[in-house]
């Protein structure tokens, strides 16, 4: 985590540091002052030759390098940009001239295992960067007409590898973006980046087997929003210092529809195609002291899929697919806030999967739906983010956490002619280990409905799929945890847990 987060934030201020009005005049000196300021909080060492001018700053061999600890995989990260000058305007801003192209050097050299060494070009066309405001409070405006990166050599123990055997191509059209960024007992920051249209494609090939693997696809109108707080002064390779000293980031990211096709070829695993489209995406992340928060999701998704292992063609379609996830990360002597939840909406599968096992067509094939939304208290014990800690942990046998309350907003499965719902709070004993066998002891109800389950059993009888006494023996268990609810084809059942450990279904103690 910390290794990735730091690449993407350090490389996209540092290639594309985008500013508004002038507020005041800047001098080359501020800027160029500000930009080393930043790479260093983020880790990097900065090492360039510079020579002053007249209202300007001509910066040569810029160099961001960063050394990975061992614990987190070891390795080196370095950005060359050979010529940067910063440039005083008339209008109190300062241009600054950025290079058409930029070397990225990547090096993995973990303590086991094969050292590997990439160079990836950053290209440019026509790139405009001005600054404004004042020294400490300085907002970057950025633009380009296109931009791409390629992966130009891979050394894996000092053999090279060539374009046959690795290939990464990305290329970007009419690029925008805009930061501000203010400087105070935290550096604060805020973006805003939109792209056009994204083109990748990707190809790898084992030297070693027939193995390969193909990507390349398309991503429209992107836009990304994010903001945070660095602090001046911290460890950036250990993320529990970095929390403690008052980091935070948040970002969302979206796009308005795209595709892709894969393929592969495998010795072991037989090979396969998949095509996908969708009509828009969305990607938010959060990353702070209240916890990390990921949330992920698709609209108008179609996808196809074919493998040699399968006997037919995969093929589906969906309104929405979606996940979200708030994990608390920091240890506390306070409840902390957690989440799960899980979406997939108007799911349509073809009528060649639905033949495999309904050839008749005596099941509704409408659209299925999936809902799971769950929320809960829970406290940390350990900082398992502190590279110490995690490794007493990981030794010690004892729980990380514990859980205090779970919130299930909503559940819903509607699928095949028959839709089950449910909604339910408890609460956790942590005192009581005994009850329920090591987990805590649970207190709380949940409400449930099953519209069209008993018709749903007859179907699955009727197409031989579900022997008669199975399908007798699931009606028992439904009168014994369920009752008559109003509609046809209706049941209704509560399930309590009582103070006592005390298990029931409709005022019925089954436990």
């Amino acid at each position: 985590m910390s290794r990735i987060s730091h690449l993407i934030s350090g490389t996209a201020l540092a290639l594309c540091l985008p500013a508004s009005a002038a507020l005041a005049d800047l001098t080359a000196e501020d800027v160029w002052s500000d930009w080393q300021s930043y790479m260093e909080s983020s880790g990097y060492t900065v090492t360039a030759s510079e020579a002053a001018g007249s209202g300007s700053i001509a910066v040569s061999n810029m160099t961001f390098s960063m050394e990975m600890e061992e614990d987190a995989g070891g390795g080196a990260f370095q950005v060359v940009l050979e010529a940067v000058n910063f440039v005083e305007q008339d209008d109190g801003t300062v241009a600054i001239e950025l290079p058409e192209s930029t070397a990225l050097n990547m090096t993995f050299a973990p303590e086991t295992g094969e050292e590997v060494t990439a160079v990836i070009d950053l290209t440019q066309t026509a790139p405009n960067m001005v600054a404004a405001g004042d020294p400490g409070d300085l907002t970057y405006t950025y633009a380009a007409e296109a931009a791409a990166m390629a992966l130009q050599s891979v050394t894996v123990d000092g053999v090279s590898v060539g374009p046959e055997i690795a290939k990464v191509d990305i290329r970007m059209a009419d690029l925008a973006q805009t930061v501000q960024t203010s400087v105070g007992d935290l550096r604060t920051m805020t973006q805003d980046m939109t792209v056009a249209k994204v083109d990748y494609d990707m190809a790898f090939n084992d030297p070693e087997s027939d193995d390969t693997f193909t990507l390349k696809g398309t991503m429209n109108d992107l836009k990304l929003n994010g903001s945070g707080d660095l602090p001046l002064e911290t460890d950036v390779q250990n993320m529990s210092a970095m929390l403690n000293d008052g980091f935070k980031a948040v970002g969302s990211f979206t796009t308005a529809g795209g595709n892709y096709d894969m393929s592969f070829s495998s010795e072991t695993d037989g090979s396969g195609t998949a095509n996908a489209t969708s009509t828009g995406a969305a990607f938010e992340v959060g990353f702070g002291p209240e916890g990390l928060l990921y949330d992920i999701s698709q609209s108008g998704v179609e996808m196809n899929m074919l493998f040699t292992e399968m006997p037919l063609p995969i093929s589906f379609s969906a309104a929405e697919i979606g996940t979200r996830l708030l994990m608390p990360l920091q240890k506390s002597n306070e409840e902390q806030d957690f989440g799960l939840a899980v979406t997939l909406g108007d799911f349509v599968m073809s009528d060649m999967l639905w033949s495999l096992f309904d050839p008749t067509s005596q099941l509704p094939r409408d659209p299925a739906t999936l809902l799971v939304d769950l929320s809960g208290k829970a406290k940390v014990l350990f900082d398992f983010l502190d590279p110490a800690q995690a490794a007493v942990l990981e030794e010690a046998d004892t729980v990380p956490g514990e859980l205090n309350a779970l919130t299930i907003n909503k559940i819903e499965l509607d699928a095949a002619g028959a839709k089950l719902t449910g909604a339910g709070d408890f609460v956790f004993d942590n005192s009581d280990l005994q009850t329920f066998d090591g987990m805590p002891r649970p207190e709380g109800a949940m409400d449930l409905t099953l519209v069209g389950g008993n018709g749903l059993l007859d179907k699955l009888v009727g197409m031989g799929l579900l022997p008669q006494d199975q399908a007798m023996g699931a009606r028992m268990m439904m009168g014994l945890f369920a009752v008559p609810g109003e509609g046809e084809d209706t049941l209704n059942s509560k399930i309590e847990v009582n103070a006592e450990g005390q298990v029931l279904a409709n005022g019925q103690r089954i436990r």
